[in-house]
C-alpha cells in the first residue's frame, strides 16, 4: 500500500493509536492517556484527560525552542499602505498584555469574548489572548449587520467585545461602533464592556462602557498560560444563513490543536519556517484554522492581508503578496482565480512578480470548475488543489495530501478522503452506493478529532441538524460521488440537486459544462419551477473581459454543450448573461438566494452579500 493509503486505512483501523501518535506533536500539561471518549455517543469527545494552552503551542513554546526572532506573522494592509511583520517573541508579549488586559476586565476561564474586528493583527492577538486566559471567542465578521451581531451577542453572552472604530475597504470605510450600539439596543444582554481599537479612517464616539483598546492594552500586566481540559471550548463560530436562532458551532481545545496540526504538514506540506498565506477572513472558518491557528500551532509564518486581494485595475495583487513575502504556499477560494482570470486572462501581470519560492495553490469553499482548474494551473506552472471542507469541520475532509503522497490530479475533483474521514455515498434510504453513482456524502462516525463536538448550548440540536438523517453518520448537505480510484466528486449542496420529470440533476455537473466554455469566466446554475416538468435548470454567464460574442450564439453553444455532455433529460434551455453574480464577502455564490427569487419569495437581502445591487439585476431578469 501506498503512503496514503497505508495511513488512511489505519486512521480507521485504528483511531485511537492513530490520534495519539498525532497528539504527540502538541506539548500538554497534561498527556492524554486516552484518544476517543465514547461514553455519551453520539456526543464523542477527544483527549478527554489532557489538558494543554492553545496559545501556549502557538507562541511560547516555539520562543523556548529558540525561535522567538522567526517572523511568526506578516500584516499587509495595502488599504492602508502598511506592513508590519511580528516575530514570535513579539507576538507572544502582545497577546500576554491583551490576555491581562482582558483579565483585569474580569474575563476569565469559560467566559465568552465576542470579535468583531477586520483584518488587522489584533484580530489574531485577541482571539489567541482569549485562549491565553481560558477564555472563550467567537468571532463575527467584521461589517455584519445588527440583526446578525445582536443574535450572536445573545446566544453567546459575551462579558466583553472587542471591536474596531471601522473597518478599510477599497471603496468605502464601515464604522463599526454604530453597528454594535444598535446590535445592543436590541439584546437583552449586555456585556460589561466593549473594547475599541481605534482607527484614524474613522475614530469612534466612546460611551462609559466603551473603553480605548490603547488606553487599556499596553500597561495590562501580561497573563501567563492557562491550561485547559482538551474537551473545554475553544471558540464558538456561527454558521452564516441561518434562520432564527444562530447555530453556534463549537471547536475544543484539544482535538483542534492535534488536527490542525497534523493537517498542515500531512494535508498541505507547510512545516516551520515555511510562508504561508490564506487570503480569506478571520470572521470565517478558513481564518480561524489556517491564517491564525494551524500556521502558528507549527512554527511557520503566516500573512494576514487587509484588503481585497483581487479587483480591477489591479490583478496582480495575488501575485505582488507572494512575491514580496516568499509566499511557498496560497489557500484561497476558486472565485479570487476567476476574477483574476476575468480581468487578466492571458495573466500578463504575473510576469511583473518573482514567483520562484511560490510551490502550491490550494482551493476550496466552493466547487472548482475545470475551466478554471486548468487556467491556474497554465499560468502558474505549479499544482493546483482542490480540497473540500465546511465551517462545521475545521479542516479538510477531502485534499490531495501533499505531505503524506502527492497524488496525481483530476479536475473537478476534491481528490480523496482524509485520513480520520471516513466518507461514504449514500441514497435517499441510507444505503452505500457504488462508485459513479451520485448521492448524499455523508461521513461515518465518530468524526474524527478537531470537527464540532455539538453546537453551543445546544445538543439536541446538533443531533437533529447534522446527525438524525442517517443513523451513525454525519449528513454534510452535500451531494457527490466517490469514483473507481476513491476520488470525491463533490457537485454541490443537496437542495443544488434539481428535480427534472423525476430525473435527479446536479447543477453543479451543468455548471461545469458552462465554465468550460472559453467565454465564461463564472456561471451559476439553478432550479426553477416548472408547472409540466416540476423543475427545470435556468443558467446565468459572466463573461471574461474583452469577450465579443453575439449573447444568442453563446446561449446557442452552452445549450448545446449541456445537451451533449448531461444530455436532453437535463432540459437546459435558459441561460442570461449578466454582469455580476451575487456573491458573500468571502466569494461564494448566493444560490439560496436566487431560488428564492425565481420562486417569488421577497428574500432578505444578505448581510454578507458583496454587492446588494446584483440582485435587482437578477430580479429583473428572473421576474421579468
Amino acid at each position: 500500500m501506498g503512503a496514503y493509503a497505508d495511513t488512511y486505512q489505519r486512521s480507521l483501523d485504528d483511531s485511537d493509536g492513530f490520534w495519539l501518535a498525532a497528539a504527540a506533536a502538541i506539548d500538554w500539561s497534561r498527556p492524554p492517556a486516552r484518544a476517543l471518549d465514547s461514553a455519551n455517543a453520539p456526543l464523542y469527545r477527544w483527549f478527554p484527560d489532557g489538558e494543554l494552552n492553545t496559545s501556549y503551542n502557538a507562541l511560547d513554546r516555539h520562543v523556548a525552542q529558540g525561535r522567538g526572532e522567526q517572523t511568526a506573522l506578516i500584516w499587509d494592509s495595502p488599504v492602508t499602505g502598511t506592513v508590519t511583520r511580528y516575530s514570535y517573541a513579539e507576538l507572544r508579549d502582545e497577546v500576554a498584555r491583551f490576555a491581562g488586559a482582558l483579565r483585569s476586565l474580569g474575563v476569565g476561564k469559560g467566559d465568552r469574548v465576542i470579535i468583531y474586528l477586520p483584518m488587522v493583527p489584533e484580530a489574531a492577538i485577541a482571539m489567541l489572548g482569549c485562549a491565553r486566559i481560558g477564555a472563550v471567542h467567537s468571532v463575527v465578521f467584521g461589517g455584519f449587520a445588527p440583526k446578525e451581531l445582536a443574535a450572536r451577542i445573545e446566544d453567546a453572552k459575551p462579558k466583553v467585545i472587542v471591536a474596531a472604530s471601522c473597518g478599510i475597504e477599497p471603496t468605502r470605510i464601515v464604522e463599526y461602533k454604530p453597528i454594535i450600539d444598535e446590535a445592543l439596543a436590541a439584546t437583552t444582554h449586555q456585556p460589561d464592556k466593549v473594547v475599541v481599537l481605534q482607527r484614524e479612517a474613522a475614530r469612534a464616539e466612546l460611551s462609559a462602557r466603551d473603553i480605548d483598546w490603547a488606553d487599556l492594552v499596553p500597561g495590562a500586566t501580561p497573563a501567563d498560560p492557562v491550561p485547559v481540559a482538551a474537551t473545554d471550548p475553544l471558540y464558538i463560530l456561527y454558521t452564516s444563513g441561518t434562520t432564527g436562532k444562530p447555530k453556534g458551532v463549537v471547536r475544543d481545545t484539544g482535538g483542534h490543536a492535534v488536527a490542525l496540526a497534523w493537517s498542515m504538514g500531512a494535508v498541505y506540506d507547510i512545516q516551520p519556517g515555511d510562508v504561508w498565506w490564506t487570503a480569506s477572513d478571520v470572521g470565517w472558518v478558513v481564518g480561524h484554522s489556517y491564517i491564525v491557528y494551524a500556521p502558528l500551532l507549527i512554527g511557520a509564518t503566516t500573512v494576514l492581508y487587509e484588503g481585497k486581494p483581487v479587483g480591477t485595475p489591479d490583478a496582480g495583487a495575488f501575485w505582488r503578496v507572494i512575491s514580496d513575502h516568499g509566499v511557498q504556499a496560497l489557500f484561497t477560494a476558486p472565485t479570487a482565480l476567476r476574477a483574476i482570470k476575468k480581468v487578466d486572462p492571458d495573466a500578463a501581470e504575473l510576469a511583473k512578480y518573482d514567483l520562484s519560492k511560490f510551490r502550491t495553490l490550494f482551493l476550496a469553499g466552493e466547487r472548482l470548475d475545470p475551466e478554471t482548474y486548468h487556467w491556474a494551473s497554465k499560468v502558474l506552472g505549479t499544482p493546483v488543489i482542490d480540497h473540500w471542507w465546511q465551517t462545521e469541520t475545521g479542516w479538510p475532509i477531502a485534499a490531495n495530501p501533499r505531505g503524506l503522497e502527492p497524488m496525481p490530479v483530476k479536475p473537478g475533483s476534491a481528490t480523496k478522503p482524509v485520513p480520520g474521514w471516513n466518507v461514504e455515498i449514500l441514497d435517499q434510504s441510507g444505503d452505500p452506493l457504488p462508485a459513479g453513482q451520485e448521492g448524499a456524502i455523508a461521513i461515518k462516525l465518530p468524526l474524527p478529532p478537531g470537527s464540532l463536538p455539538t453546537l453551543w448550548g445546544d445538543d439536541a440540536r446538533f443531533i437533529e441538524a447534522y446527525l438524525s438523517r442517517y443513523e451513525g453518520y454525519y449528513l454534510t448537505g452535500d451531494s457527490g460521488y466517490l469514483d473507481e480510484d476513491g476520488y470525491l466528486f463533490v457537485m454541490g449542496r443537496t437542495d443544488d440537486v434539481i428535480n427534472v420529470a423525476g430525473h435527479r440533476l446536479s447543477t453543479g455537473s451543468m455548471e461545469a459544462v458552462l465554465a468550460a466554455h472559453p467565454a465564461v469566466a463564472e456561471c451559476a446554475v439553478i432550479g426553477v419551477r416548472d408547472q409540466l416538468k416540476g423543475q427545470l435548470p435556468r443558467g446565468f454567464v459572466v463573461l471574461k473581459s474583452g469577450v465579443d460574442i453575439p449573447e444568442e450564439r453563446l446561449r446557442e453553444e452552452l445549450v448545446a454543450a449541456v445537451r451533449r455532455d448531461i444530455g436532453p433529460v437535463a432540459a437546459f434551455r435558459d441561460v442570461s448573461v449578466v454582469d455580476a453574480l451575487p456573491k458573500t464577502r468571502s466569494g461564494k455564490i448566493l444560490r439560496k438566494t436566487m431560488r428564492g427569487i425565481a420562486d417569488g419569495r421577497d428574500e432578505p437581502v444578505p448581510s454578507t452579500i458583496e454587492d446588494p445591487g446584483v440582485l435587482d439585476a437578477l430580479r429583473t431578469i428572473l421576474r421579468g
